[in-house]
């Protein structure tokens, strides 16, 4: 052993002296597009955002896509064509959100067409959060928090969970997600760890508190697993969607929807 570790010792030492200079051939991707679609139990109008990636040698902005004709249905006989707003935006005016619908997108654009289907589920109680110390000294040089969601989940159903928290102001921009394999029936004792957030004494914390379905939690929880600021601004990823019909990134999603505001405590 000692006369393989030796050599390989000396040509560490050999690389960390030398620099060089390298040009990378990074090659460009064709765009793709990117669907947002939300519709939730409170009161409209819901949104359809259609865009499209950009290079990773680009600026993180996504061109937005004109043009399309986006229509929203239930499974009640509702139907609705979509009206573009602002450039790549598509709003209802008529559509209802309510718990145990099943909607339906369809989306032709650029002579492709594309459709999802994502069922509401039943609301389920948010009680209020709380804060659990994270760390006596962090980043900010004092005690920061994690969040804690309380609530009961109901045993009688699977249920997907998606968190959305924005402190100070400042939307956090992790990925929460969290199902009931491991509670059902039982109160929540999962903590929402990020110490990016450097959630402090005094901060006041927004957080939104949606129930999904699978396929919207399957989606989200992807995207936890290796990023935070969003998939289609640097190297494309392709978690799982819902979307049929020719490749799309995106999601669309019927969720319902609760928020509270609370202010940690001082000890």
């Amino acid at each position: 052993m000692q006369k393989i570790v030796i050599p390989i010792i000396a040509f560490l030492l050999f690389l960390t002296s030398c620099t060089k200079e390298i040009d990378l051939e990074l090659k460009s991707s064709e765009p793709q597009l990117v669907f947002e679609g939300n519709i939730t139990n409170e009161v409209g109008p819901y949104t359809v955002q259609i865009h499209k990636t950009v290079d990773f040698t680009k600026s993180n902005t996504l061109p937005a896509v004109s043009g399309a004709i986006v229509t929203l249905s239930d499974n009640t006989g509702l139907t609705e064509i979509l009206k573009e707003t602002t450039p790549g935006i598509y709003q209802t005016s008529i559509l209802v959100g309510v718990p145990g619908r099943t909607y339906h997108l369809k989306v032709s654009v650029e002579e492709k067409i594309f459709s999802a289907t994502s069922t509401m589920p039943q609301p389920v109680k948010l009680d209020t959060i709380k804060f659990d110390l994270f760390t006596s000294k962090g980043d900010s040089g004092g005690p920061e928090y994690s969040t804690l969601p309380v609530f009961t989940d109901p045993a009688h159903e699977v249920n997907n969970y998606r968190f959305i928290q924005t402190v100070n102001g400042k939307l956090d921009k992790t990925y929460f997600t969290l199902n009931d394999n491991t509670f059902n029936g039982l109160l929540n004792e999962q903590l929402l760890f990020n110490p990016d957030a450097e959630i402090k004494q005094g901060d006041t914390v927004l957080f939104e508190f949606r129930c999904t379905d699978k396929s919207a939690y399957d989606y989200f929880f992807t995207l936890s697993q290796f990023m935070t600021d969003g998939p289609y601004s640097t190297t494309p990823t392709n978690p799982p969607t819902n979307l049929k019909g020719d490749f799309a990134f995106g999601i669309f999603s019927a969720h319902t929807v609760q928020r509270i505001t609370a202010v940690v405590p001082a000890n």
